[in-house]
């Protein structure tokens, strides 16, 4: 992986000054909020008895900014900013639109439509500035690339960047469990970004998704020490938006620019697989969006009422501890996510030999507490609902 166009030096550096700063600076905005006064109040839903302070996503997005800055210094990620390309400057007034809509939610609770209509906004700005699908692989018959206008573009840009920020704004339950998700998805992203700059030699298209991935694997790292059980700080909607948006930015600028043609068409596995790590990067949180909805249809509530009805809920009742709930849900993003970037690494065989083999690992994991069932009288673990209505 460390052949012609791979700065891979250049993007660990942007990686670690993501997770120091993250790191450095989520202990000063806890110590800030606590002064203040800016804590989560306890819920009817919540357990935890000691008032936790939120808007750990400020921290994040300076983590963020300072990570972007530093690439933009650095000669072997150039080809990643303005001129040559604008997905950056467009990556970064997104993300403070999404994060000064976390922050008014994080501090006074907006309502959904309200909260919806900034997403849709930043959504909308990040697009207009310069990062938006413009083609589109579709996978019938021998296959058509279709090219978007700008239009069309913005309309598809908005729909997957609202939905994914509203995913991972779902799987935000307990402790560490949106923080280690998005570090993993930013992963498998980031991996795939490499295997591109590596094939064709670092082309233009794949620097911004391998910058913008860093960033994130970056910058979740940093706060994650701060949040994972028990957590002295909740991320808010500010940190769980901010991990949505930059995962639709990564994702929409490693599969919605990348002529898929580059591939050949002898293996249809690595042709599909930009979209393919997409889907499987964010499988989990969109899985557990979708049944929430689907499920809150067909008892005729709205699809942005909380319940504890997600899949780390359902795992708790399993009888797995918080820990190795969140460590569980790690494990299966990375069978999807991994396995299916694998694809793109290693030959088809391997790859799927490897993918049967971690499935079957985190089946195993997953089904312990069933296996090994404890005691009827012993006391179930609690459930810590943190979730916000999207």
């Amino acid at each position: 992986m460390a052949g012609a166009g791979v700065p891979l030096r250049e993007l660990g550096l942007v990686l670690l000054t993501a997770a120091a700063i993250a790191f450095l600076t989520t202990g000063i905005i806890r110590w800030i909020a606590v002064k203040s006064g800016k804590v989560a109040e306890i819920r009817t839903r919540d357990v935890h008895t000691q008032p936790t302070p939120r808007l750990g996503g400020v921290a994040m997005f300076t983590g963020l900014v300072a990570a972007i800055f530093l690439a933009y210094q650095l000669p072997a990620l150039t080809r990643g900013f303005m001129p040559v390309t604008p997905e950056m400057t467009a990556v970064l007034w997104g993300a403070a639109a999404i994060v000064l809509v976390g922050v008014i939610d994080d501090l006074i609770e907006l309502d959904a439509v309200t909260k919806l209509i900034g997403q849709v906004i930043a959504a909308v700005i990040m697009s207009l500035l310069g990062l938006s699908w413009t083609v589109f692989y579709w996978p019938v018959g021998e296959g058509t690339t279709v090219v978007l206008s700008q239009i069309q573009g913005v309309i598809v840009t908005t729909v997957f960047t609202v939905l994914l920020i509203n995913a991972i704004n779902f799987v935000d339950g307990l402790d560490g469990l949106a923080a280690g998700l998005g570090m993993i998805a930013g992963g498998a992203i980031l991996v795939f970004s490499l295997t591109v700059l590596h094939d064709q030699g670092g082309a233009v298209s794949a620097y911004p998704p391998a910058i913008i991935a860093a960033a994130l694997v970056g910058m979740c790292a940093g706060f994650l020490p701060h949040n994972f059980e028990p957590s002295r700080i909740f991320m808010g909607d500010s940190g769980s938006m901010l991990i949505g948006l930059l995962l639709a930015a990564a994702s929409t600028s490693a599969s919605g620019k990348i002529n898929m043609s580059l591939y050949g068409t002898a293996d249809i596995v690595a042709l599909l697989s930009p979209i393919i790590v997409v889907l499987a990067a964010v499988f989990v949180p969109v899985l557990d969006l979708l049944l929430a909805v689907v499920r809150r249809l067909a008892s005729g509530r709205s699809p942005f009422a909380a319940d504890k009805m997600h899949i780390h809920h359902r795992l708790l009742s399993l009888g797995h501890t918080h820990r190795r709930t969140v460590l569980v849900l790690y494990l299966w993003v990375s069978v999807v996510a991994f396995g299916a970037v694998s694809f793109s690494v290693i030959p088809p065989v391997y790859a799927l030999a490897l993918f049967v083999i971690m499935t079957l690992v985190a089946a195993a994991v997953t089904a312990v507490p069933v296996v090994r069932r404890r005691p009827a009288g012993q006391r179930r673990t609690k459930v810590v609902d943190r979730s916000e209505p999207a």
